[in-house]
C-alpha cells in the first residue's frame, strides 16, 4: 500500500520541515511520470530525525538499502550524523535527502520552493526550474526524459 499524502501529513504534523523533490515533485508540476516513492529534502539534524521517528513509529519504518532490514527506530544510533535515509514504511517508500544534486541543500531548495496542494494540504515542492537542474544533474536516461518533459511544461507556463 502506498499513501504518500498520509506520509507527508504525518511528517508535517510532527513539525518536520521538508521540501518535496524527485519524481513526486515532477508529478506535482504536471509530469506524466510514474513514481513508486516520495523524496523529500530536509535538514537531517538530531531533532528532525527524532521527529521523523515519532511520526513514523507505528509504520514499521526500516532501511531499505540494508539486507538486515534495520529498523529506523533503532538505527542509526541517536546523535550519529546522516546524509540520506532510504526507508520503507507501511505507507510506502520515502527517501530523505540532505541535499539535491545540481541544486543544493534544504535551505536553497526552500528559498525557491512552490506551494502545491496534496490531499487538501499545502506543501513546499522544489521549483520547476530547480527540479529541471536536479534531473539534468542526475544524468540518468529516465531523469533526462523527465527533464525534457519538465522543460516543455515550463515553456507552456511561460507562454512560449
Amino acid at each position: 500500500m502506498q499513501d504518500f499524502g498520509q506520509l507527508l501529513a504525518r511528517l508535517a504534523d510532527a513539525a518536520v520541515p521538508f521540501v518535496i523533490v524527485g519524481g513526486y515533485a515532477a508529478v506535482a508540476h504536471g509530469s506524466a511520470y510514474i513514481t513508486k516513492d516520495v523524496d523529500i529534502c530536509i535538514v537531517l539534524s538530531a531533532e528532525n530525525i527524532e521527529r521523523m521517528r515519532t511520526a513514523l513509529k507505528d509504520l514499521q519504518p526500516h532501511h531499505r538499502m540494508t539486507p538486515q532490514r534495520l529498523s529506523f527506530l533503532d538505527f542509526p544510533p541517536r546523535g550519529q550524523p546522516l546524509n540520506n535515509l532510504y526507508l520503507h514504511t507501511n505507507l510506502g517508500v520515502i527517501d530523505i535527502l540532505s541535499s539535491v544534486l545540481g541544486v543544493g541543500d534544504y535551505e536553497q531548495l526552500r528559498e525557491n520552493a512552490e506551494m502545491v496542494e496534496v490531499d487538501g494540504r499545502q506543501y513546499p515542492v522544489i521549483s520547476l526550474e530547480d527540479l529541471i537542474k536536479a534531473k539534468e544533474a542526475m544524468g540518468r536516461d529516465k531523469d533526462m526524459l523527465t527533464a525534457k518533459e519538465l522543460r516543455a511544461i515550463l515553456a507552456k507556463r511561460q507562454g512560449a
